[in-house]
């Protein structure tokens, strides 16, 4: 079997735009693959067809040796974008792997190790920033069945927060936790906006709320800011969604102060890396809960993962909340549990979702759909230029 082309799809779904990868083959088989990156999807798309001359006429079911080649290939390394390129590609070969042997990839990687995962719900907060507001959403949230979501309440700070903007912040989740069922997860998504002394400060500030985890609590520049958040922290923290290499959770691991790994199967090669930070999060001691926040075929990258993963702990999921159409576009979505919050795994052949290219084309990319948190009015995620 040999792969005779790649094809790209780019896809405005409201506020974020989707890229999705067909690889094609000689055999009549095909997968479906994700190279979603919030504000490059142009860029990445470029990318894969850049690099696509290393993978036609390559058999696809050599998924390991074929990403090694795409980034052995380029002598110099193309970092995030690169890491996306061959996410994108990778993940189709899983795809095509496990329809030609009529098996999910889960069962490729070893099988199950449970049925369901706990989800937890994002996107869902498109309203403004007010304790009613957000509190009228979630409840929406617990409704469609999930028992845990997730939520930037700081609006536009950077750096630092004035006391009247922490005031509110914490107005918001004191509202949220008096007015759920008492056993609602709620995780707080920090993006990377404080200092060290900020991020403590805040976390110490609200901790007697019960908060599940404090993501990306400090700048992604420098890597060793999160270790003594992460000693100091009355909440536990969470990070990773920004790493590109499995050594960046190797250091995350050697540094400590963190037991909750967010590796993003897009941003780190794809499926085969996120397993190794998966190993090295195990020998730690650690989770892995991996960060997901574009569309529908990367969810089920990560689903594919839970299946298999022995230290999974939770899963981001927007779809949900995604506009309508895009239930569409794909050929299957997890179904939540309002038992348990839990979502369903995948089981059909490779990925276990396809991808229906009229509904794609029907819904073209738009330069201004993509998620900006410092614009004002961002938690209504109506695109940038648009809130």
């Amino acid at each position: 079997m040999r792969i005779t082309g790649i094809e790209t799809y780019t896809v405005g779904a409201g506020w974020k735009n989707w890229l999705f990868v067909r690889v094609d083959t000689d055999e009549g088989l095909h997968g479906i693959g994700e190279g979603t990156l919030n504000g490059f999807i142009r860029t990445t798309e470029a990318g894969v067809h850049e690099l696509a001359h290393l993978a036609v006429g390559e058999d696809p079911r050599r998924v390991r040796s074929l990403a090694k080649k795409m980034l052995d290939s380029v002598s110099l390394d193309g970092g995030h974008i690169h890491r996306t390129v061959i996410a994108a590609v990778e993940v189709a070969c899983w795809d095509i792997f496990g329809k030609s042997l009529g098996v999910p990839i889960h069962q490729l990687l070893g099988g199950r190790v449970r049925d369901t995962v706990m989800g937890y719900a994002n996107g869902w907060y498109r309203t403004e920033r007010t304790p009613e507001a957000f509190l009228a959403k979630a409840k929406e949230v617990i409704a469609k069945g999930f028992h845990a979501f997730k939520l930037d309440p700081f609006g536009t700070a950077q750096g630092f927060i004035s006391e009247k903007e922490l005031a509110l912040a914490e107005e918001i989740l004191w509202t949220l936790r008096r007015n759920l069922p008492e056993d609602t997860l709620i995780l707080i998504d920090v993006h990377a906006r404080f200092t060290e002394v900020e991020a403590i400060r805040a976390a110490e500030r609200l901790a007697p709320i019960g908060l599940y985890w404090w993501e990306e609590p400090t700048t992604r520049d420098r890597q060793e800011t999160v270790h003594p958040v992460g000693r100091r922290s009355p909440i536990p923290v969470a990070t990773g969604e920004m790493y590109d290499t499995v050594g960046q959770f190797f250091t995350l691991a050697e540094g400590g102060g963190v037991n909750i790994f967010q590796p993003e199967p897009m941003s780190l090669g794809g499926i085969a890396n996120t397993l190794a930070v998966a190993d090295v999060a195990l020998a730690h001691g650690s989770y892995i809960a991996p960060h997901q926040s574009g569309g529908p075929v990367a969810t089920a990258v990560c689903l594919q993962l839970a299946a298999c993963v022995p230290n999974f702990l939770i899963q981001e999921h927007f779809d949900a909340f995604n506009e309508p159409w895009t239930r569409d576009l794909v050929t299957w979505h997890p179904a939540i549990d309002p038992a348990t919050g839990h979502l369903s795994l995948p089981d059909a052949p490779g990925l276990g979702i396809d991808l229906d290219i009229e509904v794609a084309k029907a819904h073209p990319y738009d330069p201004k759909a993509y998620l900006n948190i410092f614009d004002e009015g961002w938690e209504k995620r109506l695109g940038t230029g648009r809130s």
